[in-house]
């Protein structure tokens, strides 16, 4: 058994390598179509942008600014995105009356909203707030569909013994929504991170990885502009990987005290 899922782990490793390769190649056929080496430069030109950018301490500093953007904005849109879904999936009226709000975050161009942002806040607050309102559907979907899933039978079994409360919640509802929420932060993660830097390059965030492109890109540097790239795909990578990995910690903690006990 054990043998066998490292056999598919080494395999699908080797697949997302070849991922890997085929997409320097796909760069490499770009240049030669196009004959253009400044846009389209080698990989080997890739890779050594890649390798002194890891290099730079200041190459760090921007990774920090724009994490802690993504921390921001997970803690902003969980809180936001929790809250709207329970009240969907405890409200038939609440869920169809933030239904056309839900539709239209999830269908307004983002350099839309950007720039209403812009108008109403300081540019500071842009990637926070812009970030968060588009992953606010994607959470309290999660969130409602958790909440209606619950056993109706547990549910009555609380409702004997208190009210709805923050005990309640955390105690009952959180855990039981839990799988949901996972798999919507797989994904809310990943895409935090991508509308965060693009927001950062919208507004001209300073000391990110948005502004850090928009200089390369101004002063014609595209192999950097790449080497970012591969950087944010590391961080996608990595960050994306958090919530599964929280999920099997929380597992082994259950199994653990299951075993004492």
């Amino acid at each position: 058994m054990t043998s066998t899922m490292e056999r598919s782990k080494g395999r699908e490793t080797l697949i997302f390598c070849l991922g890997i390769l085929l997409i320097g190649c796909l760069i490499q056929l770009a240049g030669h179509l196009r004959g253009d080496r400044l846009v389209f430069p080698g990989v080997g030109e890739i890779l050594r942008a890649f390798f002194r950018l890891l290099s730079e301490g200041e190459t760090y500093r921007k990774i920090w600014v724009t994490l802690r953007h993504l921390l921001q904005v997970m803690l902003l849109s969980s809180a936001l995105g929790i809250a709207v879904g329970l009240a969907e999936g405890l409200s038939d009226f609440v869920r169809t009356l933030l239904k056309p709000l839900m539709i239209m975050l999830r269908s307004i161009p983002m350099v839309v909203m950007v720039v209403v942002i812009m108008v109403l806040t300081k540019y500071d607050r842009v990637p926070l707030i812009a970030s968060s309102l588009f992953l606010l559907p994607l959470i309290s979907e999660a969130a409602s569909e958790g909440c209606r899933r619950i056993e109706p039978e547990l549910i009555d079994v609380y409702r004997l013994n208190s009210a709805f409360s923050l005990r309640i919640l955390a105690r009952v509802h959180l855990p039981l929504m839990a799988g949901y929420l996972r798999q919507a932060y797989v994904n809310a993660v990943g895409m935090g991170l991508k509308l965060v830097v693009s927001t950062e390059y919208l507004v001209q965030t300073r000391d990110s990885l948005g502004k850090a492109v928009h200089s390369s890109s101004y002063f014609n540097e595209y192999q950097d502009i790449y080497a970012y790239a591969l950087i944010m795909i590391v961080l996608v990578l990595l960050v994306s990987a958090i919530p599964s990995a929280l999920g099997k910690l929380r597992k082994m903690a259950e199994r653990r005290r299951y075993v004492e006990t």
